[in-house]
């Protein structure tokens, strides 16, 4: 019987090979990463400035129109 040790009881896994579609999904995962990662720190740019703006103004009071007065009917003959 052969003498067993770790290269003749077990075979190397061989590495496997990344094919064109791996390739094609990793660069548009990074891609839609990076993107996601622009969006986000322009919401929070935007965000944050849209709280100071509110922060340093003054809250206005609703425009209220006043009611147009109906005007007065005809007399009937």
């Amino acid at each position: 019987m052969a003498k067993l040790t770790k290269n003749t009881l077990f075979k190397p896994a061989a590495p496997r090979a990344e094919t064109l579609g791996d390739k094609t999904t990793r660069a548009v995962r990074l891609i839609l990463d990076e993107e996601m990662e622009k969006r986000e720190a322009k919401t929070d740019r935007l965000r944050k400035a849209r709280l100071e703006r509110e922060a340093f103004s003054k809250p206005e009071a609703p425009k209220v129109k006043p009611k147009a007065k109906a005007a007065p009917k005809a007399p009937q003959s």
